[in-house]
C-alpha cells in the first residue's frame, strides 16, 4: 500500500486591510454625512495703492530742467520717481507720454537739448522705429518716453510702485 500524499500547506495570502477609498457602505447601515461648516466668503483686503510723496529738497539740476523741458513740449503725465536704495541702475525715474511717434521724437530732441544745458551728458539712447517707446539714459536718471497704448500696457509705475513720487508740481514751481 501506498503511503498517502502530503498536502502542501496552502499559501495564505495577507490582504491589506480596507481603506478609505476601496471600503464600501454595509447595505444595513446607514452612512452618517459629514457636518459641513457654512461656507463662508473669502475676504480680501483690497489694497489700495498709497502713493509716497517726497517733499520737495535738493534735487539734480538735470532733472528739474529734464522735466521742464518735457512739460514745456507738452508731454503727457510726467511722472518721477525716486528709486534711491531700491535700484543700483538709476536714483529717478521719469515717465512721460507723448501722442504719436513725431511728439516722441520731439520730447527726446528736447530732452536731450536740456540735459546738454543742465551739464548732464547723455549715456545712451534707446528707440525702434514705430515702438512707441523711447528710453534715454542719463546716468543717474532714466526717462521713459511712451505712446499712451505701451505706457498702459508696460505699467512700469506698477513695476517700481516702492519708489517714491516726486511731485511734478513743485519740480516745475522751482
Amino acid at each position: 500500500m501506498a503511503a498517502p500524499k502530503k498536502k502542501s500547506p496552502a499559501r495564505s495570502v495577507r490582504k491589506a486591510p480596507p481603506t478609505k477609498a476601496t471600503r464600501r457602505p454595509t447595505a444595513g447601515k446607514a452612512r452618517k454625512a459629514a457636518p459641513t461648516k457654512p461656507a463662508r466668503a473669502a475676504v480680501i483686503p483690497a489694497r489700495t495703492p498709497v502713493a509716497k510723496t517726497r517733499a520737495i529738497g535738493p534735487l539734480p539740476a538735470s532733472l528739474i530742467a529734464a522735466v521742464k523741458a518735457l512739460d514745456g513740449k507738452k508731454a503727457e503725465k510726467i511722472r518721477v520717481i525716486e528709486l534711491g536704495p531700491l535700484s543700483s541702475v538709476a536714483d529717478y525715474f521719469v515717465l512721460a507720454t507723448g501722442t504719436s511717434e513725431p511728439h516722441l521724437r520731439a520730447l527726446r530732441i528736447e530732452l536731450d537739448r536740456a540735459l546738454e544745458e543742465a551739464g548732464s551728458r547723455v549715456r545712451g539712447i534707446e528707440a525702434q522705429r514705430e515702438s512707441g517707446w523711447t528710453v534715454v539714459d542719463a546716468f543717474d536718471i532714466v526717462f521713459h518716453l511712451f505712446r499712451p497704448e505701451q505706457r498702459e500696457a508696460f505699467r512700469l509705475e506698477a513695476l517700481w510702485k516702492d519708489g517714491v513720487d516726486v511731485p511734478v508740481a513743485s519740480i516745475l514751481s522751482a
